[in-house]
């Protein structure tokens, strides 16, 4: 388990990380979203022991960072931002050296080698040296080094950055098949990546959490939009059926209203029922339709109260 508690970091007066606390449980896929500068890329290097945080703690299979900064960097992986590399040095030589530093025993090092060039798909530029290779392919190798000790805990910062399609798809599978065995945390700032991989998200804006929340939670709060003639008070009507808890005003025009519905069934037994009732009510229904909330709708709307413009 991870436990990040009141965690606050500060340059100056400028406090890039601001009372940040969550849990992560073993296996879980976690997903920091937030805009470039919003405080992840720091969250990321206090909990992997490269940055004292100002106040606060972190810890980690019951260590603590402060006491036990060593016992927990040797659990983890750390793929940081723009993975610094040795240029000169070919892929096996680098991951090799890696292993070294992890204190892989030298029996065991053949086969994590193999797995680890397997599973980054860098078996065909093992002997290749690092400089040579693409932005793409130097991303690899950095998750390579990440995974090459199958550590417990794995911190990604911005996984698939510099990746073509094909190799962000790539990544997004091998980032499943690493969760079998591994806690996931994975920054990012898009969204669809938190959508493909991730179990849960935690949005960070202005060093600050926001949001935290399961993405099975979220796509479960579904609404029933119900567009009708606007006459009779339909709000009111609809808010008296059995069955109905909410109802939300979302726009009129032409007539026509624009409502919410929220109820004690799921949206799509619930519009049945509605179109029933509107019809015996003698008022036109024009459109009946499901709203599942989305990641993108409620980064939005965050980004909107905070004054930023997206």
């Amino acid at each position: 388990m991870i436990h990040v508690e009141s965690l606050t970091r500060s340059y100056g007066s400028l406090k890039a990380v601001d009372d940040v606390s969550f849990l992560v449980q073993p296996g879980e896929i976690v997903g920091l979203l937030g805009h470039n500068g919003a405080g992840k890329t720091t969250i990321m290097k206090m909990m992997t022991g490269f940055l004292e945080p100002t106040s606060g703690s972190i810890t980690i299979e019951h260590l603590q960072m402060v006491l036990d900064r060593r016992a927990i960097q040797a659990r983890m992986g750390y793929l940081a931002e723009n993975c610094p590399l040795y240029p000169d040095m070919t892929v096996v030589a680098y991951l090799a050296y890696l292993a070294a530093l992890h204190g892989v025993a030298a029996d065991r090092l053949g086969g994590l080698l193999r797995l680890a060039l397997e599973r980054t798909a860098l078996v065909d530029k093992a002997e290749q040296q690092i400089g040579t290779l693409s932005r793409g392919y130097r991303q690899r190798v950095g998750v390579a080094q990440a995974i090459l000790h199958q550590p417990r805990i794995l911190i990604l910062d911005e996984p698939t950055n510099g990746l073509d399609p094909a190799q962000i798809q790539h990544m997004r599978s091998l980032l499943r098949e690493l969760a079998r065995e591994s806690t996931l945390i994975i920054s990012t700032h898009i969204l669809q990546e938190v959508e493909a991989v991730c179990d849960r998200v935690i949005i960070i804006q202005q060093g600050r959490k926001v949001i935290d929340t399961r993405l099975d939670a979220l796509r479960a709060g579904k609404r029933l939009l119900v567009t009708i003639e606007d006459q009779d008070d339909p709000a009111a009507f609809l808010a008296g059926l059995q069955g109905v808890t909410m109802v939300e005003r979302q726009g009129s025009a032409k007539g026509r209203l624009r409502l919410a519905l929220s109820g004690t069934m799921a949206p799509e037994e619930l519009a049945p029922m509605i179109a029933t009732a509107v019809v015996k009510r003698g008022l036109r229904l024009y459109r009946l339709e499901t709203e599942t909330p989305s990641l993108e709708k409620i980064f939005r709307e965050i980004n909107t109260i905070s004054g930023r413009d997206q």
